[in-house]
């Protein structure tokens, strides 16, 4: 079964002048008890932060949190010492864990898109933790690119405590992909641009499909598309 979400439901806030996020499930002001996560994926931003601004230092635990850079670069600080850029086509995982505290700020002259992902652990009480990869997911064609995951047989990948996969696809027109999954998993799509069909339902910009009692996931793109794909189990006692 696959449910359509169009680009005009996302929530939409503008907190301080430079900041522009859309919420897929409820986060901050937005509360929406019918969509607080879907599988252990609890948060998806999808952000643009002006120049010289970003988040001051704030706290975090208990989740797995994934940040991909789309345009411009993250300087990051946390409590652990770490002190990054992330950069375009990276990808940053952080394990909150116990308690962390981190800052995010775009220093360059030109906005910062990013996708922030939370997820839900698979166990509580874990000692915080940080990975950072350049996978140049941005650059690959016409395959799922697997970025950041749960599952230890995956190379060249971040790991992240969570039995979930976040994949990202650059596909060109009339360029197909068939992902194979079971019932008791879940299939999430978040197209950045172009125009995909999956399993024959047309997908547009911005918009979302959220797949449940699947076995096989295709996805044709109508014109040059991108979007992610994450990869969830269906109940809580596989997260």
């Amino acid at each position: 079964m696959l449910t359509y979400i169009p680009a005009i439901k996302r929530h939409h806030a503008a907190p301080v002048a430079w900041l522009n996020s859309y919420f897929l499930f409820s986060f901050a002001d937005y509360y929406d008890p019918k969509n607080i996560h879907f599988g252990p994926l609890r948060v998806f931003n999808d952000d643009t932060v002006q120049a010289k601004s970003g988040f001051p230092q704030h706290p975090h635990s208990e989740m797995e949190i994934v940040t991909l850079v789309l345009e411009g670069e993250v300087a990051h600080e946390d409590t652990m010492g770490n002190k990054t850029l992330i950069q375009k086509g990276e990808v940053q995982r952080m394990t909150a864990g116990t308690g962390i505290a981190h800052s995010e700020f775009n220093h360059t002259d030109k906005p910062l898109h990013i996708y922030q992902l939370w997820f839900l652990p698979n166990q509580k009480g874990l000692a915080p933790s940080y990975e950072q990869k350049d996978i140049d997911f941005l650059s690959h064609k016409n395959e799922l690119i697997p970025l950041v995951t749960g599952q230890r047989v995956l190379e060249d990948v971040v790991y992240m405590n969570s039995n979930t996969t976040v994949y990202w696809a650059n596909l060109r027109e009339d360029k197909e992909i068939e992902f194979k999954t079971f019932p008791i998993r879940n299939t999430f799509v978040y197209v950045k641009e172009g125009t995909i069909f999956i399993n024959g339902s047309e997908i547009g910009p911005n918009d979302q499909a959220r797949l449940t009692d699947e076995n096989v996931v295709h996805i044709r793109a109508e014109k040059d598309s991108q979007f992610i794909l994450i990869d969830l189990p269906a109940t809580e006692a596989n997260y």
